[in-house]
């Protein structure tokens, strides 16, 4: 999607917005921070751009159309080379556009274009002599920059020395992982700072701060290699022929830190058409990497094709960026909702002034806990950066302090469980309702009856209110004890309907372990995570025996969730030990229990899933299923795929061996093709797992 221009009517509004974003890149470039989120930033340029179109003659000095970007930054250190930055389009009607001038300014078509991430942070120069990093330097106005190398050392994929004693410049991006940037957050306001607004921003900052107290790690991507004043003729000769996507091969050789390792890696492709799937193909990762890219760089690969094509006063014309939709936007927040799961937990929510992110307009996002907004010091009234990436939900990442005006106040927590006034437990981050379940306990139980758990037809919401209300029920194990007169003395409860009640009671004894748990609502296991622990544990009594060393063998169990799961469960003892009295099955059908400590080493395949047609394939389920299918429902579907030796999950990458695709099938479709996952329907996949349908 084309990001919109600023529609500038005259003189003064041009002179205005030039004003603007000049500013905004200044204070970007000089300390990370901007009063504009990127698509603001790009949609004023386009409007300055189509303005100096419409009016040649009036174009101003001063105007971020002839600048490189990060020209704000006064710097005194000159460059070899001009480090020019990069046009954007932002589609493929722009991008292909694009191809067709270059192919016209150079002659012919290009043959080879390299494809690769648009990374978000702080562009350098490190500066290698006879292979040890010596120097390194901002790209500044693009013929010169500022200093920072007090950052060498510090910068992970930056190596200090060469593998070969080598005098070259490597350019690329310093940026923060998204681990790099909680822990420079936690750093900084520790050490009684504002925290960063977000990655790109904590990077600019960190790069150019000194005599710190502290020191933040920071990661490099280099995405070029030239030859300086010294280098050796011979190698010099050579870099000045190589092909860009050979450059990445021979910077990775000597050290460097490049995409290549990485989902993005860059590629070398024929035709503008390959050029244009792989820009899709990153896109469609984008959510899912541990850095952040804000766009994909093609360039024609063959030197002579670059040297053919020249440079522009900003930005080389054989290399172009295609931009991709902003992820984070600055907006206000206007409030805190406290609310109250079924579990518990007391979860902050934060009220935003609207903001479209990726095409969905956001109103609320999630504010994780209380300890979260004291460490970000988030006040009402502040203006904030959210951030939205893919299906993932959009979360509060910092204020934007420098735009603070002092009316901002303090976020008020709650003294007592804002459902029921009961005390809270504040021992952990995720502060709990001393009630715990019993808090909320019509949305505890109907969540435990639904489809996908204990699936007690008949039990819905406003029946689960009745069997409260009466008195009958307090917990899980009380609807297994129930009695025919019991449920004939509730309103609207005739023979029928109450038979058909205790008969679907009595079914969902017989659920498999992994809905039992599902059921109980464990924090920190939803379904997909029920069932891998039934499978290793394989009865309740291994799982209960387990300490948190013993639950970190199941997969996606890390050390903070493993020690909570031991705790809950040594909470719900007394509950589990009623539903096993009132005869709810314990045991997960084809999983063995896992050996004892100290039993057969050698058994590795005890507590997993037996092989199977998919075994040791991650499988996603979409769109509506058909024919033998058509009944099941997705977290039936997620179990078949589990019996049958995979691994269920929501979301297509990489790593996805199989997604089946039913009727209506979208993006998780659009985004398996743009990644090469293989594509089954229902019908296909109903053939792979015959053996294990009914």
């Amino acid at each position: 999607m084309t990001t919109p221009a600023a529609v500038i009517v005259d003189a003064a509004g041009y002179a205005e917005a030039v004003e603007e974003a000049v500013k905004a890149s200044a204070a970007y470039y000089t300390g990370g921070t901007s009063a504009l989120d990127d698509d603001a930033y790009d949609r004023l340029v386009r409007g300055i751009a189509a303005w100096e179109a419409e009016n040649p003659d009036r174009v101003l000095p001063g105007s971020p159309t002839g600048k490189v970007a990060g020209g704000a930054v006064d710097g005194d250190v000159p460059h070899t080379v001009a480090m020019l930055s990069l046009d954007n389009v932002f589609s493929a009607e722009e991008f292909t556009a694009w191809t067709v001038s270059l192919a016209r300014r150079i002659g012919h078509d290009v043959t080879r274009f390299s494809v690769e991430p648009k990374l978000d942070g702080l562009a350098i120069a490190a500066r290698y002599t006879r292979g040890r990093l010596g120097r390194l330097v901002t790209r500044g106005d693009g013929t010169a920059g500022e200093d920072v190398s007090h950052a060498i050392g510090t910068v992970d994929g930056l190596p200090v020395r060469l593998t070969e004693p080598v005098t070259v410049e490597v350019r690329g991006e310093v940026l923060m992982t998204t681990g790099q940037f909680e822990h420079a957050n936690e750093l900084r306001t520790a050490h009684g700072g504002q925290p960063f607004a977000n990655p790109r921003n904590a990077a600019a900052g960190t790069l150019r701060a000194r005599d710190r107290a502290y020191t933040v790690p920071m990661t490099f991507f280099g995405y070029g290699l030239l030859p300086l004043a010294g280098t050796d003729p011979d190698l010099a000769a050579r870099l000045g022929e190589l092909a860009h996507g050979d450059l990445m091969s021979e910077a990775a050789r000597l050290g460097v830190n490049t995409p290549g390792g990485t989902a993005v890696s860059g590629v070398v492709v024929d035709t503008a058409e390959q050029a244009l799937v792989r820009v899709r193909e990153i896109a469609a990762l984008r959510a899912e990497l541990p850095f952040g890219i804000d766009g994909i760089v093609v360039k024609a690969d063959l030197a002579a094709d670059q040297r053919a094509a020249g440079s522009g006063s900003r930005a080389p014309r054989w290399a172009i960026a295609y931009k991709l939709p902003a992820v984070e936007k600055i907006t206000r927040l206007l409030g805190v909702e406290w609310n109250v799961g079924r579990t518990g937990i007391i979860a902050p929510r934060a009220v935003l002034e609207p903001v479209e992110i990726d095409g969905s307009v956001i109103t609320y996002a999630t504010l994780h806990n209380p300890a979260d907004i004291t460490r970000r010091d988030l006040r009402l009234g502040d203006h904030v950066m959210v951030h939205r990436a893919g299906d993932v939900i959009p979360r509060v990442e910092a204020p934007v302090a420098h735009l603070r005006t002092g009316e901002e106040q303090p976020i008020a927590f709650p003294a007592a469980c804002p459902r029921c006034g009961s005390g809270i437990d504040t021992g952990e981050q995720r502060w709990r309702c001393e009630n715990g379940r019993n808090c909320h306990l019509v949305a505890s139980l109907s969540y435990a009856a639904g489809r996908d758990q204990l699936d007690i037809e008949g039990l819905g919401a406003t029946r689960v209110v009745q069997l409260v209300e009466a008195g009958l029920v307090s917990d899980l194990a009380d609807l297994f004890t129930l009695t025919r007169d019991q449920l004939l003395s509730l309103e609207r409860m005739g023979e029928t309907s109450t038979d058909n009640l205790l008969a679907a009671i009595a079914a969902a004894k017989g659920q498999p372990l992994s809905r039992v748990l599902c059921a109980l609502g464990v924090r920190g296991t939803g379904r997909s995570m029920s069932r891998r622990i039934a499978r290793h544990f394989a009865t309740m009594d291994a799982l209960r025996a387990a300490d948190a060393a013993a639950i970190q063998q199941v997969e996606g169990i890390g050390t903070e969730k493993a020690p909570s799961i031991v705790a809950e469960l040594a909470e719900l003892a007394p509950l589990i030990d009623r539903l096993t009295a009132a005869g709810v099955n314990m045991a997960e059908p084809g999983a063995t229990p896992p050996a004892p400590a100290g039993g057969d080493a050698d058994d590795e395949a005890a507590g997993e899933p037996a092989a199977g047609p998919l075994a040791g394939m991650t499988v996603v389920v979409t769109g509506a299923m058909t024919g033998a299918l058509e009944k099941l429902s997705r977290n039936q579907m997620n179990e078949l795929v589990e019996r049958a030796g995979g691994r269920s999950s929501s979301s297509v990458s990489g790593k996805t061996g199989l997604v089946v695709a039913g009727e209506g099938a979208g993006s998780k479709r659009a985004k398996a093709e743009a990644l090469g996952v293989r594509l089954v329907t229902p019908a296909e996949f109903a053939v792979l797992v015959a053996d294990l349908l009914d």
